[in-house]
């Protein structure tokens, strides 16, 4: 390995100390220990990464992730897969189940619906406005798919959601109670899906499964079923849902290509 790249890699072991801690600030002590790099090592990054806006230093000696981090951060979420590959697997999830399709993004401490897919439904049919489709959501908590979001997210952006009071106008079964929601989020990382029971809506259950880079949360692939509709037992919609988040998560680690290159086939 050369000097170069072993630099490289420690400073990315500073940035991602900072996902992995508690708290949103930390001094050069704890994030050696947390890296086992030694304290010197980890000050010269951090004053270099001031520098350039990756990292801001704060009161007492403590360090913080800066606009460059978020720059960067930014730029790896804009490399989406190919917008028709994407969609060929939502239009998919969609005609195999009948219910509404939606995919999220994550977009700091809230998700945005980026695409969707919802065959010959009419929304205002039902009195939903069609930009309740695609407006930014409320907290994370609210919902399977912001709940399949927050379950792969840092402890500190947890405590922040978890500190967010529930939006007003949710669903009748939304998970007010923390410890139930911690528990739901454990749940999530065991079972890779979570089931919403009128969480977001009244008259709406869902089936939501995280989207994955690597390791980091990408987004989350939601279908929506009418309660009426969703059946007792929803092991197929569930296989149909996660089936289709793995093709999502396979696009996202894909280098993705401007419209002209050959397309990416969907099975």
């Amino acid at each position: 390995m050369s000097k170069g790249t072993a630099h490289g890699k420690k400073v990315f072991l500073v940035q991602r100390a900072f996902a992995d801690l508690e708290g949103d600030s930390h001094g050069p002590t704890a994030i050696a220990k947390e890296t086992d790099l030694d304290a010197a090592t980890v000050y010269r990054i951090l004053q270099d990464g001031v520098a350039d806006g990756t990292f801001v230093q704060v009161t007492g000696g403590r360090y913080r992730l800066g606009p460059g981090a978020f720059r960067l951060s930014m730029q790896a979420l804009s490399q989406s897969p190919d917008p028709e590959a994407t969609q060929a697997v939502l239009d998919k999830l969609q005609r195999a189940t009948g219910g509404l399709v939606a995919y999220y993004a994550v977009v700091g401490a809230r998700r945005i619906c980026t695409d969707y897919a919802i065959g010959d439904f009419d929304p205002r049919s039902i009195g939903l406005d069609p930009f309740e489709l695609v407006r930014y959501s409320r907290s994370l908590r609210t919902g399977a798919s912001g709940r399949v979001i927050l379950a792969h997210m840092p402890p500190s952006i947890q405590e922040k959601v978890l500190a967010e009071s529930v939006p007003a106008g949710v669903g009748p079964g939304v998970i007010r109670d923390n410890e139930e929601l911690i528990e739901s989020l454990k749940d999530i990382r065991t079972r890779g899906v979570a089931i919403g029971r009128q969480e977001c809506m009244a008259g709406w259950d869902s089936v939501a499964a995280p989207v994955m880079w690597e390791d980091t949360i990408h987004g989350s692939l939601l279908l929506w079923m009418q309660v009426e509709k969703m059946p007792k037992d929803p092991s197929r919609l569930v296989a149909a849902t996660m089936t289709a988040a793995e093709m999502l998560s396979r696009l996202a680690s894909m280098p993705w290509a401007p419209p002209g290159d050959a397309p990416v086939a969907v099975a």
